[in-house]
């Protein structure tokens, strides 16, 4: 029996045992977690293809560990400018093993540490409301004011979906502000309030003003 999930706008093929690397999961070492967008499922007779995920059906993990990816570096140099600019990153990561599959809508009784059971929920339960309207939650450029280089930057730092910037702060506003240069942008452009109002179901702002401006009339 295998399952193809996707976590952290990636996909992977699992079958029970199986230990997997992901992108960080709100979660503590011992912790159980449940993957509810199960893109795939094949229980050893037939395989069950999801539209875009299959009904009814969760995968359940525990996290082995916490830890961060190898270092990658960024090194740019401007010929004859005497510029350049070299970053490290180090991306963080969850270390995952498969312990079942759950069928026909069953729902797993986690087991989750009791300072996180309250985030691990509300990432849950939005995350489930995001995927039921059949959007990507990873998908950071449908926040208005997300463009292709500031969304390489938002991954390089670890902010892999809407339920990331929604949990900003004024406080985590202004550090990243300040750290990937945005400028104000991120609060001028109400990045926090779009991801909330994406997580709720609500059409992207962008999309929204560019059917106003075709109709003429406020929407």
């Amino acid at each position: 029996m295998f399952a193809v999930i996707k976590t952290g706008g990636k996909q992977y093929k699992v079958a029970a045992a199986d230990v997997i690397t992901i992108e960080k999961l709100p979660f503590a070492a011992g912790d159980e977690v449940a993957f509810s967008e199960v893109l795939l499922l094949n229980d050893g007779s037939s395989t069950h293809v999801g539209a875009p995920t299959v009904s009814g059906a969760t995968v359940v993990g525990t996290v082995v560990e916490q830890m961060r990816g190898p270092k990658v570096i960024a090194f740019k140099k401007r010929r004859r400018q005497n510029s350049r600019r070299k970053r490290g990153h180090r991306q963080l990561l969850t270390t995952v093993r498969i312990d079942s599959f759950l069928t026909g809508g069953s729902k797993p009784s986690l087991k989750v540490s009791a300072p996180i059971a309250a985030a691990a929920a509300g990432l849950a339960s939005a995350g489930a409301a995001a995927a039921k309207g059949g959007m990507d939650t990873s998908n950071l450029s449908l926040i208005s004011g997300i463009g292709p280089t500031i969304e390489k930057k938002l991954r390089a730092a670890g902010i892999q979906s809407w339920n990331d910037i929604a949990s900003w702060s004024e406080a985590d506003l202004a550090k990243w502000d300040g750290e990937l240069a945005l400028r104000g942008r991120a609060k001028r452009e109400e990045w926090v309030e779009q991801a909330n109002e994406l997580l709720a179901g609500k059409p992207p702002r962008a999309k929204a003003d560019q059917a106003e401006l075709a109709s003429g009339k406020d929407l």
